[in-house]
Protein backbone atom coordinates (compact mmCIF):
# COMPACT_ATOMS: atom_id res chain seq x y z
CA UNK A 1 0.00 0.00 0.00
CA UNK A 2 1.30 3.49 -1.24
CA UNK A 3 2.59 5.74 2.01
CA UNK A 4 0.48 9.11 2.27
CA UNK A 5 2.68 12.18 1.28
CA UNK A 6 2.88 14.41 4.23
CA UNK A 7 0.38 16.89 4.28
CA UNK A 8 1.90 20.54 3.63
CA UNK A 9 1.55 23.38 5.30
CA UNK A 10 -1.81 25.44 5.49
CA UNK A 11 -2.04 27.67 2.80
CA UNK A 12 2.24 26.82 1.78
CA UNK A 13 0.88 24.71 -1.40
CA UNK A 14 -1.82 26.59 -2.30
CA UNK A 15 0.45 29.35 -2.39
CA UNK A 16 3.26 27.50 -4.51
CA UNK A 17 0.83 26.32 -7.15
CA UNK A 18 -1.19 29.45 -7.29
CA UNK A 19 2.63 31.18 -7.93
CA UNK A 20 3.85 28.80 -10.19
CA UNK A 21 0.64 28.75 -12.42
CA UNK A 22 0.53 32.10 -12.71
CA UNK A 23 4.17 32.34 -13.83
CA UNK A 24 3.37 29.76 -16.65
CA UNK A 25 -0.42 31.14 -17.58
CA UNK A 26 0.24 32.24 -20.64
CA UNK A 27 3.51 32.87 -23.22
CA UNK A 28 3.87 36.10 -21.83
CA UNK A 29 4.12 35.56 -18.50
CA UNK A 30 6.42 32.62 -19.31
CA UNK A 31 8.63 34.55 -21.04
CA UNK A 32 8.94 37.49 -18.94
CA UNK A 33 9.74 34.38 -15.60
CA UNK A 34 12.87 33.02 -17.85
CA UNK A 35 13.94 36.46 -18.33
CA UNK A 36 13.97 37.05 -14.71
CA UNK A 37 15.66 33.98 -13.57
CA UNK A 38 18.49 34.81 -16.41
CA UNK A 39 18.74 38.12 -14.89
CA UNK A 40 18.88 37.20 -10.84
CA UNK A 41 21.32 33.84 -12.21
CA UNK A 42 23.62 36.59 -14.06
CA UNK A 43 23.63 39.08 -11.05
CA UNK A 44 23.07 37.39 -7.96
CA UNK A 45 25.90 35.16 -7.99
CA UNK A 46 28.28 37.86 -7.87
CA UNK A 47 26.80 40.34 -5.53
CA UNK A 48 26.14 36.77 -3.49
CA UNK A 49 30.24 36.44 -3.52
CA UNK A 50 30.96 40.07 -3.13
CA UNK A 51 28.93 40.95 0.14
CA UNK A 52 29.07 37.67 2.01
CA UNK A 53 31.47 34.60 0.49
CA UNK A 54 34.30 37.27 0.00
CA UNK A 55 33.29 39.80 2.30
CA UNK A 56 35.92 40.84 5.59
CA UNK A 57 34.00 40.38 8.76
CA UNK A 58 37.93 40.62 10.74
CA UNK A 59 39.78 43.16 11.36
CA UNK A 60 40.42 46.91 11.18
CA UNK A 61 40.74 49.10 7.88
CA UNK A 62 43.92 47.30 6.82
CA UNK A 63 41.88 44.30 6.04
CA UNK A 64 39.85 46.32 3.64
CA UNK A 65 42.62 47.69 2.03
CA UNK A 66 41.71 47.59 -2.12
CA UNK A 67 40.79 44.37 -1.83
CA UNK A 68 37.93 42.35 -3.51
CA UNK A 69 34.53 42.04 -1.29
CA UNK A 70 32.42 43.95 1.21
CA UNK A 71 34.01 45.78 4.13
CA UNK A 72 31.89 44.18 6.81
CA UNK A 73 34.70 44.97 9.68
CA UNK A 74 33.73 48.90 8.38
CA UNK A 75 29.67 48.14 10.00
CA UNK A 76 31.26 46.68 12.79
CA UNK A 77 33.87 49.26 13.87
CA UNK A 78 31.02 52.32 13.49
CA UNK A 79 27.97 50.07 14.93
CA UNK A 80 27.93 52.15 17.85
CA UNK A 81 27.40 55.45 15.86
CA UNK A 82 25.24 53.95 13.30
CA UNK A 83 22.72 52.58 16.11
CA UNK A 84 22.77 55.46 19.18
CA UNK A 85 24.79 58.63 17.51
CA UNK A 86 26.36 60.15 20.28
CA UNK A 87 23.50 58.99 22.46
CA UNK A 88 25.66 58.83 25.78
CA UNK A 89 26.84 55.28 26.01
CA UNK A 90 25.43 54.62 29.95
CA UNK A 91 21.97 55.31 28.83
CA UNK A 92 22.25 53.22 25.74
CA UNK A 93 19.50 50.76 27.60
CA UNK A 94 16.71 53.48 26.99
CA UNK A 95 16.99 53.59 23.46
CA UNK A 96 17.31 49.33 23.76
CA UNK A 97 14.02 49.64 25.10
CA UNK A 98 12.35 51.90 22.48
CA UNK A 99 13.77 49.18 20.11
CA UNK A 100 12.12 46.86 21.67
CA UNK A 101 8.86 48.40 22.11
CA UNK A 102 8.81 48.99 18.52
CA UNK A 103 9.88 45.23 17.53
CA UNK A 104 6.83 44.16 19.97
CA UNK A 105 4.57 46.17 18.63
CA UNK A 106 5.74 45.29 14.89
CA UNK A 107 5.58 41.34 15.79
CA UNK A 108 1.84 41.80 17.44
CA UNK A 109 0.63 43.76 14.03
CA UNK A 110 2.37 40.65 12.26
CA UNK A 111 0.98 38.15 14.16
CA UNK A 112 -2.06 35.75 12.98
CA UNK A 113 -2.85 34.89 16.43
CA UNK A 114 -3.59 38.73 17.65
CA UNK A 115 -6.72 40.00 16.39
CA UNK A 116 -7.80 43.74 16.51
CA UNK A 117 -4.69 44.41 14.67
CA UNK A 118 -5.90 48.08 13.94
CA UNK A 119 -6.66 48.61 17.41
CA UNK A 120 -3.27 48.27 18.45
CA UNK A 121 -1.69 50.19 16.03
CA UNK A 122 -3.57 53.08 17.00
CA UNK A 123 -2.79 52.56 20.25
CA UNK A 124 1.03 52.07 19.29
CA UNK A 125 0.44 55.81 17.73
CA UNK A 126 -1.17 57.06 20.84
CA UNK A 127 1.18 55.37 23.41
CA UNK A 128 4.41 54.94 21.40
CA UNK A 129 5.75 58.23 21.05
CA UNK A 130 5.29 59.63 24.63
CA UNK A 131 6.84 56.93 26.14
CA UNK A 132 9.56 57.36 24.10
CA UNK A 133 10.11 60.69 24.31
CA UNK A 134 10.19 60.18 28.16
CA UNK A 135 12.64 57.84 27.85
CA UNK A 136 15.14 58.99 25.37
CA UNK A 137 14.89 63.02 26.52
CA UNK A 138 15.30 61.96 30.30
CA UNK A 139 14.82 64.91 33.16
CA UNK A 140 11.76 62.90 34.82
CA UNK A 141 11.95 59.59 37.34
CA UNK A 142 15.03 59.94 37.68
CA UNK A 143 16.79 59.77 33.88
CA UNK A 144 19.35 61.45 32.77
CA UNK A 145 18.28 64.31 30.50
CA UNK A 146 20.17 63.45 26.81
CA UNK A 147 20.02 66.76 24.64
CA UNK A 148 18.57 66.11 21.50
CA UNK A 149 21.61 67.16 19.67
CA UNK A 150 23.46 64.05 21.41
CA UNK A 151 20.77 62.00 19.02
CA UNK A 152 21.71 60.03 15.83
CA UNK A 153 22.21 57.18 13.90
CA UNK A 154 19.04 54.93 13.59
CA UNK A 155 17.65 55.66 17.14
CA UNK A 156 16.99 59.29 15.54
CA UNK A 157 15.35 57.83 12.11
CA UNK A 158 13.09 55.43 14.09
CA UNK A 159 12.38 58.32 16.28
CA UNK A 160 11.85 60.64 13.69
CA UNK A 161 9.97 58.50 11.40
CA UNK A 162 7.20 57.47 14.31
CA UNK A 163 6.84 61.03 15.87
CA UNK A 164 5.72 61.96 12.07
CA UNK A 165 3.68 59.22 11.35
CA UNK A 166 1.84 59.84 15.03
CA UNK A 167 1.50 62.95 14.16
CA UNK A 168 0.33 62.77 10.19
CA UNK A 169 -2.50 60.13 11.25
CA UNK A 170 -4.57 62.66 12.90
CA UNK A 171 -3.60 65.75 11.20
CA UNK A 172 -4.62 63.79 7.95
CA UNK A 173 -8.24 62.60 9.17
CA UNK A 174 -8.72 66.09 10.43
CA UNK A 175 -7.89 67.35 7.14
CA UNK A 176 -9.68 65.12 5.06
CA UNK A 177 -12.98 65.40 7.42
CA UNK A 178 -12.67 69.80 6.77
CA UNK A 179 -12.40 69.48 3.39
CA UNK A 180 -15.64 66.96 2.98
CA UNK A 181 -17.36 69.98 5.27
CA UNK A 182 -20.39 71.55 4.48
CA UNK A 183 -19.09 74.97 5.56
CA UNK A 184 -17.39 76.42 2.62
CA UNK A 185 -15.06 78.44 4.70
CA UNK A 186 -13.86 75.47 6.71
CA UNK A 187 -13.87 73.30 3.09
CA UNK A 188 -11.50 76.12 0.94
CA UNK A 189 -9.36 76.58 4.46
CA UNK A 190 -8.70 73.04 4.28
CA UNK A 191 -8.13 72.38 0.71
CA UNK A 192 -6.00 75.40 0.02
CA UNK A 193 -4.05 73.91 2.84
CA UNK A 194 -3.35 70.42 1.65
CA UNK A 195 -2.79 71.92 -1.87
CA UNK A 196 -0.40 74.14 -0.61
CA UNK A 197 1.87 71.01 1.44
CA UNK A 198 1.40 68.96 -1.28
CA UNK A 199 2.54 71.00 -3.91
CA UNK A 200 5.82 71.86 -2.14
CA UNK A 201 8.84 69.91 -1.74
CA UNK A 202 10.20 68.76 1.51
CA UNK A 203 13.12 70.46 1.70
CA UNK A 204 11.33 74.04 1.55
CA UNK A 205 9.05 72.97 4.13
CA UNK A 206 12.00 72.22 6.07
CA UNK A 207 13.84 75.61 5.71
CA UNK A 208 10.45 77.49 6.33
CA UNK A 209 10.30 74.87 9.75
CA UNK A 210 13.72 75.83 10.60
CA UNK A 211 13.91 79.69 10.08
CA UNK A 212 10.12 81.02 9.87
CA UNK A 213 8.21 79.01 12.32
CA UNK A 214 10.36 80.44 15.54
CA UNK A 215 8.98 83.95 13.92
CA UNK A 216 5.64 82.51 14.62
CA UNK A 217 5.69 81.11 18.08
CA UNK A 218 5.08 83.16 21.03
CA UNK A 219 8.40 85.50 22.39
CA UNK A 220 10.63 82.96 24.83
CA UNK A 221 9.21 80.14 23.33
CA UNK A 222 12.18 78.28 21.62
CA UNK A 223 12.16 74.56 20.01
CA UNK A 224 14.82 72.38 19.20
CA UNK A 225 15.63 71.49 14.98
CA UNK A 226 14.67 68.13 16.00
CA UNK A 227 11.28 69.31 16.91
CA UNK A 228 10.56 72.11 14.28
CA UNK A 229 11.69 69.56 11.78
CA UNK A 230 8.80 66.69 13.23
CA UNK A 231 6.15 69.92 12.59
CA UNK A 232 7.75 70.08 8.73
CA UNK A 233 7.39 66.03 8.41
CA UNK A 234 3.88 65.97 10.34
CA UNK A 235 2.27 69.00 7.78
CA UNK A 236 3.71 67.77 4.88
CA UNK A 237 2.76 64.01 5.13
CA UNK A 238 -0.81 64.88 6.95
CA UNK A 239 -1.58 66.88 3.84
CA UNK A 240 -0.65 63.33 1.73
CA UNK A 241 -2.95 61.20 4.62
CA UNK A 242 -5.75 63.77 4.21
CA UNK A 243 -6.15 62.61 0.48
CA UNK A 244 -5.85 59.16 1.33
CA UNK A 245 -8.43 59.80 4.17
CA UNK A 246 -10.67 61.50 1.39
CA UNK A 247 -10.42 59.05 -1.11
CA UNK A 248 -11.20 56.38 2.00
CA UNK A 249 -14.50 58.81 3.14
CA UNK A 250 -15.87 58.95 -1.02
CA UNK A 251 -16.01 55.23 -1.13
CA UNK A 252 -18.41 54.56 1.67
CA UNK A 253 -22.01 54.45 0.35
CA UNK A 254 -24.28 56.95 1.33
CA UNK A 255 -26.84 54.33 1.95
CA UNK A 256 -24.56 53.88 5.04
CA UNK A 257 -25.04 57.55 6.48
CA UNK A 258 -28.94 57.26 5.69
CA UNK A 259 -28.65 53.71 7.92
CA UNK A 260 -27.07 55.24 10.22
CA UNK A 261 -29.71 58.58 11.12
CA UNK A 262 -32.25 56.22 10.26
CA UNK A 263 -31.15 54.61 13.73
CA UNK A 264 -31.13 58.26 15.65
CA UNK A 265 -27.23 58.76 15.32
CA UNK A 266 -26.10 62.19 14.93
CA UNK A 267 -23.56 63.53 12.32
CA UNK A 268 -20.80 62.52 14.74
CA UNK A 269 -21.67 59.59 16.13
CA UNK A 270 -21.98 58.42 12.53
CA UNK A 271 -18.65 59.41 11.67
CA UNK A 272 -17.21 57.72 14.83
CA UNK A 273 -18.88 54.53 14.39
CA UNK A 274 -19.94 53.66 10.95
CA UNK A 275 -18.24 55.49 8.22
CA UNK A 276 -14.70 56.60 9.75
CA UNK A 277 -14.03 52.27 10.92
CA UNK A 278 -14.73 51.18 7.74
CA UNK A 279 -13.04 54.29 5.86
CA UNK A 280 -9.81 53.51 8.00
CA UNK A 281 -9.92 49.51 6.73
CA UNK A 282 -10.08 50.56 3.15
CA UNK A 283 -7.20 53.05 2.75
CA UNK A 284 -5.21 51.27 5.22
CA UNK A 285 -2.76 50.31 2.14
CA UNK A 286 -2.58 54.28 0.89
CA UNK A 287 -1.78 55.01 5.06
CA UNK A 288 1.00 52.04 5.11
CA UNK A 289 2.49 53.63 1.37
CA UNK A 290 2.66 57.26 3.07
CA UNK A 291 4.45 55.70 6.33
CA UNK A 292 7.21 53.96 3.90
CA UNK A 293 7.43 57.39 2.20
CA UNK A 294 8.43 58.73 5.32
CA UNK A 295 10.75 56.54 6.45
CA UNK A 296 12.53 57.25 3.49
CA UNK A 297 12.03 60.51 3.55
CA UNK A 298 14.56 61.00 6.98
CA UNK A 299 17.11 60.61 4.85
CA UNK A 300 16.89 64.92 3.77
CA UNK A 301 17.48 65.93 7.11
CA UNK A 302 21.29 65.98 6.95
CA UNK A 303 20.78 69.20 5.01
CA UNK A 304 20.13 70.93 8.28
CA UNK A 305 22.75 69.48 10.10
CA UNK A 306 20.64 66.41 11.80
CA UNK A 307 22.34 62.92 11.86
CA UNK A 308 20.36 60.19 10.96
CA UNK A 309 21.05 56.87 10.20
CA UNK A 310 22.30 57.47 6.53
CA UNK A 311 24.50 60.72 7.18
CA UNK A 312 26.46 59.04 10.38
CA UNK A 313 27.57 56.11 7.55
CA UNK A 314 28.21 59.02 5.36
CA UNK A 315 30.44 60.78 8.03
CA UNK A 316 32.26 57.27 9.01
CA UNK A 317 33.02 56.91 5.46
CA UNK A 318 34.80 60.35 5.68
CA UNK A 319 37.08 59.19 8.40
CA UNK A 320 40.85 59.35 7.58
CA UNK A 321 41.35 55.87 8.66
CA UNK A 322 38.44 54.50 5.88
CA UNK A 323 39.49 56.14 2.95
CA UNK A 324 40.37 52.85 1.11
CA UNK A 325 38.96 52.83 -2.08
CA UNK A 326 35.59 51.74 -3.70
CA UNK A 327 34.83 48.81 -1.17
CA UNK A 328 34.24 50.51 2.25
CA UNK A 329 32.29 52.63 0.30
CA UNK A 330 29.78 50.57 -1.39
CA UNK A 331 29.35 48.17 1.76
CA UNK A 332 28.38 51.39 3.42
CA UNK A 333 25.49 52.18 1.37
CA UNK A 334 24.83 48.74 0.43
CA UNK A 335 24.22 47.77 4.29
CA UNK A 336 22.09 50.97 4.66
CA UNK A 337 19.85 49.79 1.58
CA UNK A 338 19.29 46.53 3.53
CA UNK A 339 18.68 48.38 7.02
CA UNK A 340 15.81 50.55 5.06
CA UNK A 341 14.50 47.71 2.87
CA UNK A 342 14.08 45.82 6.13
CA UNK A 343 12.14 48.50 7.38
CA UNK A 344 9.74 49.03 4.49
CA UNK A 345 9.48 45.70 3.76
CA UNK A 346 8.13 44.98 7.64
CA UNK A 347 5.81 47.94 6.90
CA UNK A 348 4.29 46.47 3.96
CA UNK A 349 4.06 42.76 5.17
CA UNK A 350 1.93 45.04 8.46
CA UNK A 351 -0.12 46.08 5.43
CA UNK A 352 -0.91 42.99 4.05
CA UNK A 353 -1.79 41.17 7.48
CA UNK A 354 -4.03 44.34 7.89
CA UNK A 355 -6.15 43.31 4.85
CA UNK A 356 -6.06 39.48 5.42
CA UNK A 357 -7.74 40.56 8.58
CA UNK A 358 -10.55 42.77 7.05
CA UNK A 359 -11.29 39.98 4.27
CA UNK A 360 -11.65 37.59 6.33
CA UNK A 361 -14.14 39.87 8.68
CA UNK A 362 -16.31 40.16 5.41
Amino acid sequence: MTALAAPLAPGLGSRATRFLRTCVSSPGSIALSLALLLALGYTLPDLVDWAFLAGHWRGGPAACDHTYGACWTFVAARWSQLVYGAYPPAQWWRVDIVFALVLAGGAALLSRRVLYKGLIGLLLMAVAPPVAAVLLLGGVLGLQPVSVTAWGGLMLTVVLGGAALAGALPVGLVLALCRRSSLPVIRYLATGLIEFLRGVPLIPLLFIAMNVLPLLLPPGTDLSPLMRIVVAFILFNGAAMAEVFRGGLQAIPKGQYEAAHSLGLGHAKTMALVVLPQAVAIVTPGLVNVAVAIVKETTVIYIIGLFDFLTEIQAGLQAPNWLLGDQVRDTGYFFAALVYWAVCFGLSRVSARLELQRERRL
